[in-house]
């Protein structure tokens, strides 16, 4: 954040371990009001409940954490309109806004997606550009609208995608790339509308989540 501009009031709604880079940047660029995560999970041995990466981050920076089942109760609404935000940055939250929700925030409601959109709107980009054999993908910050990553774009950046490239590699590279972005697009919406860019309405594909069987080793030789 430029240092001649106020920190902007944000909330952040986000839950996996790429969502971690981009919450530490904009917690030490700007005041978050509140963090949305998802409720905690049973899992593992007796499946004991478990928070998610982003509650556990934002506990430690001493954040408020609250893990609605969804934004559509009255009563997660009427919070969010209380803390009077300036924006919501999501990123990988795990459940769609309704468009309640997403017309509150005064600058609007802002994603960090991990693919070039159109290209691998959905759950999983990252891994479904790696096994298209994609030649390259990045991040998109998009404001966000009802259908799904389906809004206008306000940056993004590309990167090739190597021959050595895994789904940890690209993860924590695109996550890093995210949390830089964001903070260089909420600077440029501070000083005024930036140039929003609508998605084509060719090259569109969806990223399904993987499912387990996709997931199974091939050994075969």
């Amino acid at each position: 954040m430029s240092t001649d501009l106020p920190p902007l009031r944000l909330g952040f709604a986000g839950t996996p371990e790429f969502a971690v880079p981009a919450l530490e940047a904009l917690a030490a660029a700007h005041r978050i009001c509140a963090v949305f995560t998802q409720p905690d999970r049973p899992a593992g041995r007796g499946q004991p409940l478990h928070s998610g990466p982003v509650k556990r981050r934002a506990v430690e920076l001493g954040l408020d954490v609250y893990q609605p089942a969804g934004f559509k109760a009255p009563a997660v609404l009427e919070l969010l309109r209380g803390l009077n935000l300036d924006a919501l940055v999501v990123v990988a939250y795990g459940s769609i806004l309704p468009a309640a929700a997403l017309a509150v925030p005064r600058l609007g409601c802002i994603n960090i997606h991990a693919s070039l959109l159109p290209r691998w709107r959905g759950a999983a980009p990252i891994q479904r550009a790696l096994l298209a054999g994609d030649a390259k993908t990045g991040v998109t910050i998009m404001r966000m609208e009802a259908g799904l990553d389906t809004g206008p774009m306000l940056a993004t950046r590309q990167v090739d995608i190597g021959a050595q490239d895994t789904t940890k590699i690209l993860h924590d590279t695109l996550a890093a790339i995210g949390a830089e972005l964001i903070v260089e697009t909420l600077d440029g919406l501070q000083r005024g509308p930036l140039h929003e860019v609508p998605q084509p309405t060719v090259g569109v594909t969806y990223a399904a989540k993987i499912r387990k069987a996709e997931a199974q080793i091939d050994s075969g030789v």
